[in-house]
């Protein structure tokens, strides 16, 4: 904005020039031509100078009135952009249309073609080692604290009813348990597991001879010395039986399952006892620090777990996230149904959004300008507009120049006709 400034500054002198130097010559009629071009120029210059810096600040610092417009009324400025922007620009219909072209299935399609594992694996390591930073125990325990502000006037049984309902409507309670058989069966591939199971086997084996009589317990006593309770079969057992839950949708296990969280979430609902209970508890355990203490121990535990799995190259927190990543893309670009479902599922939502905010638009603009103030206000418009108005000053010096020749040529005309 300086050089145009220095350019309109310029074009104003040299009309000044061309005037004084056109004065003593101003008794011939191109003297007169001349001088009329260049005082005509000077007058549109100054004029146009006043107005583009009427705008900004009063001129020479004089208090003319109607001067120094936009911090004078950068206020009602702020209202009106908010306004113009909020009902005429962004309309409900215009947004509403420019949804409606966006192709959300061909992006998702695009993106996952481009991406392979190696990406997935990239962008799931960077994004754990950012939350692992961000998440620490003070701030769990302050997580708590307003969870149990929000709780303390709440009734917890209603609300835990719901939750079963939507979790068994929507499958969520079989897939968990199939999800938690799945990472059963897998973590008693290791060594280290499988013995504490047999451990815990031989713990239990111990507990219920001691239950039985003398001659049951000799026979337990006496098939485990002969080798006939094999730890290793019945661990080798237990992850089979795991594994069919993992891979059966349809397991009973995972049947009973949901329906004992139906009759637990009617129970919450219709049982008065029940629900009492449930508030009794949730008391306690409001009353106790106990909570707070459990979750910032539990975040510190699991932060370090997770920090000390990134460092490793073959980190399970990062696999297992970029196995389910990696399972999504593929049905993303292999479905074209669901990419479909997609797109219809990011316009409903952005529809909702765009229905639910569009009132706050305007307010949102207006504060955001309001933010400027004045001083601002006026840096932002001289930064986007500033070279255009500066070259309205050249303008009006030149136009003026014109405009005040073709005059006196039409002044020189009529005085030769008469």
């Amino acid at each position: 904005m300086r050089t145009t400034r220095h350019l309109a500054l310029a074009v104003l002198l040299a009309a000044a020039a061309v005037a004084v130097a056109a004065w003593p010559v101003r008794a011939t009629w191109w003297g007169g031509w001349i001088l009329a071009v260049a005082e005509a120029g000077l007058v549109g210059g100054l004029a146009d100078w006043f107005a583009v810096t009427a705008l900004f600040r009063r001129p020479l610092g004089l208090p003319i009135p109607h001067t120094a417009l936009i911090p004078s009324n950068w206020e009602l400025l702020a209202a009106r952009v908010g306004t113009m922007v909020g009902d005429r620009v962004l309309t409900r219909d215009y947004l509403a249309h420019e949804l409606a072209r966006l192709d959300v299935a061909g992006w998702l399609g695009r993106a996952a073609e481009r991406v392979e594992r190696a990406d997935l694996e990239r962008l799931t390591r960077a994004a754990l080692r950012w939350a692992a930073g961000e998440v620490s125990p003070s701030s769990a325990g302050g997580l708590v604290g307003r969870l149990e502000r929000v709780l303390a006037g709440q009734p917890v049984a209603p609300a835990l009813a719901h939750v079963l309902e939507l979790a068994r409507q929507h499958g969520w309670d079989r897939r968990l348990v199939g999800s938690v058989a799945r990472a059963l069966a897998e973590a008693l591939d290791r060594p280290a597991l499988r013995r504490t199971v047999a451990g815990i086997v031989d713990e239990v084996v111990a507990r219920y001879g001691e239950r039985l009589g003398f001659y049951p317990r000799l026979a337990l006593g006496l098939a485990d010395a002969l080798g006939l309770i094999d730890r290793e079969r019945l661990v080798a057992a237990l992850q089979a039986g795991l594994r069919d839950v993992a891979g059966d949708p349809a397991h009973p296990l995972r049947q009973r399952v949901s329906e004992a969280t139906g009759d637990l979430a009617a129970r919450l609902r219709a049982d008065p006892a029940l629900a009492g209970r449930v508030e009794t508890r949730k008391a306690e355990l409001l009353a106790s620090p106990v909570a707070e203490r459990l979750a910032e121990e539990a975040t510190a535990a699991l932060r370090q777990a997770l920090l000390a799995d990134l460092e490793r190259p073959g980190s399970e927190a990062v696999a297992w996230l970029a196995d389910r990543l990696e399972r999504w893309r593929r049905a993303v670009l292999a479905d074209p149904a669901l990419r479909a479902g997609l797109d219809r599922w990011t316009k409903a939502r952005a529809a909702e959004l765009v229905e639910r905010y569009h009132g706050r638009i305007a307010g949102f603009i207006e504060k955001g300008v309001h933010a400027l103030g004045p001083d601002g206000a006026v840096r932002v418009v001289e930064e986007h507009a500033g070279d255009d108005l500066q070259y309205i000053r050249v303008n009006g010096t030149v136009v003026g120049g014109l405009a005040g020749g073709l005059l006196y040529a039409l002044h020189l005309a009529l005085r030769a006709l008469g």
